[in-house]
C-alpha cells in the first residue's frame, strides 16, 4: 500500500492518503438511528498520508489561523481548496484508537 501511495503521489501537485471504502452499512445519529448514510463515495482515511511540503504547511497554518479543527493533514489540505488524491490502502494498515484496538493489535503481531 505504501508503494501504491508514493507511485500516485509522485506526479501529484497536492498529493493524497491510503483510504478504503466504506463497506459496512453507516448510520447516523446519537443514542438512535437518525438515517442511513449512502456508503457509495465514503472512505475511510489511513495512514501514511502523503503531502507537498510547502502545500501541507500553508493549509496547516491557514487553518490554524482561521481557528479550522483539522483532524488529519487530508482535512487541512481540504479545507485549503485542495482535492486530495484517494489511494487504497489495506486492510492489514489499521488504527489504532480505541482500547479494543491495541487488543486486536497485540494479537495480530
Amino acid at each position: 500500500a505504501l508503494g501504491r501511495l508514493i507511485d500516485a503521489c509522485l506526479a501529484d501537485p497536492v498529493g493524497g492518503l491510503l483510504a478504503l471504502p466504506v463497506a459496512d452499512t453507516v448510520k447516523g445519529g446519537q443514542d438512535r438511528v437518525e438515517r442511513t448514510l449512502d456508503r457509495n463515495g465514503l472512505w475511510l482515511a489511513q495512514t501514511p498520508q502523503m503531502f507537498r511540503a510547502g502545500v501541507l504547511r500553508d493549509a496547516l497554518t491557514a487553518a490554524s489561523v482561521n481557528g479550522i479543527t483539522v483532524t488529519d493533514e487530508a482535512s487541512a489540505i481540504e479545507a485549503a481548496g485542495y482535492a486530495p488524491l484517494l489511494v487504497t490502502g489495506s486492510m492489514r494498515n489499521f488504527k489504532v484508537t480505541w482500547p479494543d484496538d491495541f487488543e486486536l493489535m497485540e494479537k495480530w503481531l
